[in-house]
């Protein structure tokens, strides 16, 4: 416990007896109950500051997420960021990560242990340029952006409607929708605690939508993706480093070609 101290405790032991050979001498038992009292106060107000200390950083981490979430909102999670405001998430997210110092011994991916990450989590910012050109899309843009965590599998999953669509009233373009899903297996990376290995696996596109109508039983387009030769679980070239975790948020930093994600909890992805 922070700022704790035995001074009380071994007073106390010693106080009794203390108390019992010098009742008479009211000279000798003063300074005992003097220590004693001033050492009992330093401990409660060494408490008082800890509990206030952890108060204050509760509310300084709330805020940082309510100006990240304020940004997220007006710059369309990254797409659609100024210079400026780029610069605003970069400072909050490294006073996020800031209060980030716990290892988690990989997240409990190997199934070791329930892992943090369990769920669905989605996008509500980004600076990856391979998710940012996304965008750029004359045809469709980009509809919410998830990473579904059951470990061992870690699964991507991005929408994609019309451009249209988003141009005009439902009254004259009917919804549809594209979901892409790359599902990759998670790893442990030995000596990095908070990195999780990625080894991609498969891509699937399911039709959800298409004029307003259900088009999940339509057949999806699947693949297998290529492996690449003498690479595996402990050893490919994918991996993100967790920077920041709590029960709302959570901030990771991919490998090549770079770039962070901030994801916030849900309660699931459905479209």
């Amino acid at each position: 416990m922070k700022g704790f101290t035995f001074t009380p405790f071994i007073i106390l032991l010693l106080l009794p007896p203390t108390i019992l050979a010098f009742q008479t001498n009211e000279l000798l038992v003063t300074p005992f109950r003097l220590a004693f009292e001033t050492a009992t106060i330093s401990f409660c107000s060494t408490s008082s500051d800890a509990a206030s200390i952890d108060h204050l950083d509760i509310k300084k981490r709330a805020d940082l997420k309510k100006d990240l979430l304020s940004l997220a909102a007006s710059f369309d999670r990254g797409f659609g960021a100024s210079p400026s405001a780029r610069s605003k998430a970069n400072n909050i997210i490294n006073k996020l990560e800031s209060y980030n110092q716990e290892e988690f011994s990989s997240y409990g991916i190997d199934g070791n242990a329930i892992s943090p990450l369990q769920g669905a989590w989605r996008m509500i910012w980004t600076t990856a340029s391979d998710v940012l050109v996304l965008g750029a899309s004359p045809v469709a843009t980009v509809g919410a952006i998830y990473q579904i965590f059951e470990p061992p599998l870690v699964t991507n999953v991005i929408d994609f409607i019309p451009r249209v669509q988003s141009l005009l009233p439902p009254s004259l373009v009917p919804s549809s929708l594209v979901r892409a899903k790359v599902k990759t297996r998670a790893s442990s990376r030995p000596g990095y605690p908070n990195r999780v290995g990625l080894f991609f696996e498969a891509v699937n596109l399911q039709p959800v939508e298409f004029l307003g109508m259900d088009a999940s039983n339509l057949t999806p387009f699947a693949a297998n993706l290529p492996k690449i030769p003498g690479a595996d679980n402990d050893s490919g070239p994918g991996y993100f480093d967790v920077s920041y975790l709590d029960d709302e948020l959570l901030i990771i930093r991919q490998n090549a070609p770079g770039g962070l994600f901030a994801l916030v909890k849900v309660d699931n992805s459905d479209p």
